[in-house]
């Protein structure tokens, strides 16, 4: 009985395989797959239309399909807010297509991608630094591009981004007591960012790390470089009152 069992056993299996391997595997044309790709995007299904269009590449039917599908898995990925992803994708498109029509466009989602990953100014600076090196590329290389006004636009941003932290910095030491680190901090943010919107307060700051230091002559020189540069600041009342208690 267990023979008869074990023979029946290995008939269906081996019936099972025929019938398997007698049934084709059918493949989809690759502009079928890339089709069906763009309904997903339509339709918001962001990770459906990234797994079609990978099939597209996959085929390596198309290479006019596969480069338009490249770059589309990067502009799914950014949509659906997978920056870390869209960055990578437009920049391997870029690097396999740096004379493409929409190279400059790769280049500012790619800027975007770092751009949307900022977060608070106690937080790790590194997509900040890498939006702003990948925004004056693109300045650089398409001085005239379409998406000149924005990137222009974000790299203000980003430049500001950069001076609040080294603002946080500099008041972390003036906090701390550790002054001469302050005021190295706050000299080197008035060179790097001579042009910047947050000038008067980089000001103030630093003439109240020299009064702190017992610097009172440095101190009052830079609030009085404060208030000719910026007579309408806020931070000259300020400024006026740390001069009070020193002096």
């Amino acid at each position: 009985m267990k023979t008869a069992a074990k023979l029946i056993g290995t008939l269906i299996f081996a019936s099972a395989l025929l019938q398997g391997c007698s049934t084709p595997q059918v493949n989809k044309p690759a502009d079928v797959l890339y089709k069906e790709g763009e309904l997903f995007y339509q339709d918001g299904k962001y990770e459906d239309a990234i797994a079609q269009w990978k099939k597209v590449k996959e085929t390596y039917q198309s290479p006019d399909l596969t480069t338009k599908a490249e770059l589309n898995i990067a502009d799914a990925y950014f949509l659906n807010k997978d920056y870390i992803e869209a960055a990578a994708g437009y920049e391997d498109f870029r690097k396999l297509h740096p004379k493409h029509p929409q190279a400059d466009f790769a280049l500012y989602r790619m800027g975007m991608s770092y751009f949307n990953q900022i977060h608070s100014i106690d937080t790790d600076q590194t997509p900040v630094k890498n939006a702003q090196t990948t925004f004056d590329s693109y300045l650089k290389l398409y001085p005239a591009g379409a998406q000149l006004t924005e990137v222009q636009e974000k790299l203000r941003e980003c430049r500001d981004k950069q001076l609040q932290y080294e603002l946080y910095v500099g008041r972390f030491y003036l906090r701390t007591d550790a002054y001469k680190a302050a005021i190295a901090r706050f000299e080197e943010s008035l060179k790097m960012f001579a042009d910047a919107a947050r000038r008067d307060e980089v000001l103030y700051y630093l003439g109240r790390a020299y009064l702190e230091d017992g610097q009172k002559a440095k101190g009052r020189e830079v609030f009085g470089q404060l208030a000719r540069e910026f007579p309408g600041s806020a931070y000259i009342a300020d400024a006026n009152k740390a001069m009070d208690s020193f002096f």
